[in-house]
């Protein structure tokens, strides 16, 4: 018999009835023993045969422990000495590595002791060498510009201008190279040289250059039919090519020189214009009798030079540009291609023109800033000019135009606040006029499609053109600013439409009202439209960008903004769209009342006691269904005419479903029918009322699901009514079905029942008067 306790020190067996404890902290032969005679004998003594083969197989195990004791006992000291002795030789082995360490150390800082002062005196040569070597270097720079500058002049008195020329560009380059020198004298010398030069190759080639162009006639200030382009008397023709060829190659050579000595002429940095190089020399020669005279006319007291009349100098300048480009293309643009030059000759002249006109702009813009009538004309011409500059002459948006100069801070303020006041007073004109509500297309059908009245269709013009305007303007901010005007714009008219809705409300079907309706619709069809064109799709980025950075709105409106959910217009067309639905409710209201005023004579008729078709030799409209029903095809009819096809569309839907119900609810529900009256119903609804759609679908009867299922139950014979009556019994009766019993959505289905719940058609099969008598 064995049992086993533990506690937090001592384990104790049992065996028979003796115990033997176990110390768990220490090895316990007594308890091993107990614990290994247990498991062997345990209690049964026959067991005990076994006692001679267990001593043996001890005995064995005893022997075999002996023998390994025996063996580690003796290799265990060989190895301890081993490593001994290995530790031994280590430790000797460092002790002569720290000598032989020390020693030379000692030799190190021996030797470094005796080599300083050779070390000062080498460093004090060296320095002294490093000296020398800079005053030759400096003496080889100087040697090398005197060297270069003799060329030059060597060249001039030979008359080699276009080696004289490379020699100065080669100069200019050395220039250009010595800016991080910190040898200012070295500097100032090798500028003064070059700028020395440079006069004196500028003004000889300038003066021969201006002299070719002046066998050219340039510049070409005449009548265009006037003009002979260029084109000397045929026998000097190719030696004055030639030269223009030739000089010209040779001033672009001293382009670097020039401006590394001129500064170009810039505005102020509020006007924010991108950075362009300097005008290429030559082309800037061509340009002087131009500026020449631009400066004569349009600065100072000259009559040409008023404020109200900035289309002159505008009108001038394109002129001169147009006037010129045959010339540029055809002789200068072949030389700058043939000196691998990356310069566009017409865009090189027109930017230059062009800075004459941002200068001239930024001097009179502060002139007529507040005045209303001279700023706006100025910003209309200004507009023509640039869409002519980049249309007709390929100006390009990367350089400086007008509209940096107008996107200045209080001159863009001043065109934002100008701009939505004349915006404010062409809505004023366009709602008060006479022909306000009236389509300009309305005697042609297939133009007249939307019926857009005329206030609509100017506003969005209006709309449009603001876009027009502001479009190429440099910066997106800007734009959006402006974008933020042409919503307040369609809110303001939003606003206006909705005021004028208010006074027509009595009169909900009548022409204005329609006409306003219209208006809403197109201007939310319009900016839909809008919301998928580049240019905006462009501005709603632009405006996810500036909501990021200022963490303006949530981020469900953001990730709206950056998955292209939404556009830059949702807000406004979603307050256009509910003005949309309020009115066309507040119309399909209107009419409904006027049917079920019409219909309070059917709602009234004997279903109950009508004769059986069979007793009819025809069936008939029931007399008391003729109001209605000529309410609903002239209110059909009017607002067919009225109304855009979109809006038409959703006006009849909705009128039919508000028909359905009630007809269904009202007439229906609320009477019994025999089957005179039944068949009556349906021939009332699918041979009259239905086909008053049909005109506008192909299959009416599925906006009246209500009346059209209503009326196969009605007429349903008498077996096929009992059978479904049994078929909706069981199932009300039993909510799980026998596998071969049909459902009651089954059956319904069959019939073409889809709409109605079985609760009602049971109602109206109750409805029906006239059941046989079946004993129940």
């Amino acid at each position: 018999m064995k049992s086993v306790s533990e506690n937090e020190d001592m384990a104790t067996v049992a065996v028979g009835k003796k115990e033997a404890t176990r110390d768990l902290d220490h090895c316990d032969i007594p308890y091993y023993v107990s614990e290994f005679v247990e498991r062997e004998v345990g209690n049964d003594y026959d067991s005990l045969r076994k006692l001679d083969n267990l001593i043996d197989k001890l005995s064995e195990n005893k022997k075999q422990l002996e023998e390994q004791v025996l063996t580690v006992s003796s290799e265990v000291p060989k190895r301890i000495q081993n490593a001994l002795k290995n530790a031994e030789d280590s430790k000797k082995s460092l002790s002569r590595l720290l000598e032989e360490e020390t020693l030379l150390s000692e030799s190190i800082n021996s030797h470094l002791e005796k080599a300083q002062p050779w070390m000062e005196e080498l460093h004090v040569l060296i320095s002294q060498v490093e000296e020398i070597e800079r005053h030759l270097a400096y003496l080889k720079w100087i040697s090398r510009i005197e060297e270069l500058s003799d060329s030059i002049q060597q060249y001039l008195m030979t008359n080699n201008v276009p080696e004289a020329a490379s020699t100065l560009a080669f100069m200019a380059e050395l220039d250009i190279k010595l800016q991080e020198s910190s040898c200012s004298h070295l500097l100032a010398f090798m500028r003064s040289t070059v700028k020395f030069w440079h006069k004196i190759l500028k003004d000889k080639l300038s003066s021969d250059f201006e002299e070719v162009l002046t066998q050219l006639s340039w510049p070409f200030v005449g009548a265009p039919q006037s003009q002979a382009f260029g084109l000397p008397a045929p026998a000097s023709a190719p030696d004055v090519y030639n030269n223009l060829e030739m000089l010209f190659c040779q001033l672009l050579k001293l382009q670097t020189s020039d401006e590394l000595l001129t500064k170009p002429k810039q505005l102020p940095e509020k006007y924010s214009l991108p950075p362009s190089p300097p005008v290429i020399l030559p082309i800037q020669i061509m340009l002087n009798p131009l500026q020449k005279r631009f400066k004569y006319h349009f600065t100072g007291n000259k009559q040409t030079n008023v404020l109200n009349k900035p289309e002159w100098y505008l009108t001038q300048v394109l002129m001169w540009i147009g006037n010129h480009a045959k010339f540029l293309d055809d002789k200068i643009q072949p030389i700058l291609d043939k000196a691998g030059s990356s310069v566009n000759a017409g865009l090189e002249f027109s930017r230059a023109l062009v800075m004459l006109i941002l200068e001239k702009l930024a001097a009179d813009i502060p002139c007529l800033l507040y005045d209303d009538t001279l700023f706006c004309h100025l910003v209309d011409e200004v507009l023509l000019f640039e869409r002519e500059l980049y249309s007709v002459h390929g100006y390009l948006s990367s350089l400086p135009s007008c509209m940096h100069i107008l996107s200045e801070e209080s001159c863009f303020q001043r065109w934002l606040t100008v701009e939505k006041k004349f915006a404010l007073q062409k809505m004023d004109s366009m709602l008060s006029s006479e022909a306000a509500w009236v389509s300009q297309y309305k005697d042609i059908t297939d133009v007249d499609e939307m019926k857009v009245p005329d206030c609509a269709e100017t506003f969005m013009t209006l709309l449009l053109v603001i876009t027009d305007r502001y479009k190429n303007l440099p910066t997106a901010s800007r734009k959006l600013q402006f974008l933020g005007l042409q919503k307040e714009l369609v809110d303001d008219f939003r606003i206006r439409l909705t005021q004028v809705m208010k006074e027509e409300t009595r009169a909900s079907l009548g022409f204005r009202y329609c006409a306003i309706l219209n208006a809403v619709n197109y201007i939310a069809t319009v900016l839909a439209d809008w919301a998928d064109n580049v240019f905006f799709l462009q501005l709603q980025q632009a405006e996810l960008e500036v909501h990021v950075e200022s963490s303006a709105v949530s981020k469900l409106q953001l990730g709206q903004l950056a998955s292209m959910e939404s556009s830059v217009f949702d807000e406004m067309i979603n307050l256009l769209e509910r003005l949309k639905h309020d009115m066309l409710t507040r119309q399909v209201e209107h009419v409904f009342r006027e049917v079920k005023d019409a219909a309070k004579l059917y709602k009234k008729e004997r279903w109950l006691s009508l004769p059986s078709q069979a007793e009819q030799a025809v069936m008939s409209l029931s007399s008391t269904a003729c109001p209605m029903l000529l309410t609903l095809r002239d209110r059909l009819l009017q607002l067919e005419q009225q109304l855009c096809h979109s809006l038409f569309k959703v006006f009849w839907q909705m009128l039919a479903e508000k028909v359905d119900i009630y007809i269904y609810q009202e007439i229906i529900m609320a009477n019994h029918f025999n089957e005179g009256g039944a068949a009556q119903l349906q021939f009332d609804m699918s041979r009259n009322l239905f086909p008053l759609f049909s005109h506008y679908c192909k299959r009416p009867e599925n906006y009246f699901k209500h009346i059209k299922e209503a009326c196969i139950i009605l007429n349903l014979n008498v077996g096929s009514a009992l059978l479904l009556k049994d078929v909706l019994q069981s199932a009300a009766d039993n909510e799980t079905f026998k596998p071969n019993q049909p459902s009651a959505t089954a059956a319904l289905n069959e019939l073409g029942v889809y709409k109605l719940a079985q609760q009602d058609v049971e109602i109206l099969l109750n409805l029906r008067a006239s059941w046989p008598n079946t004993g129940k």
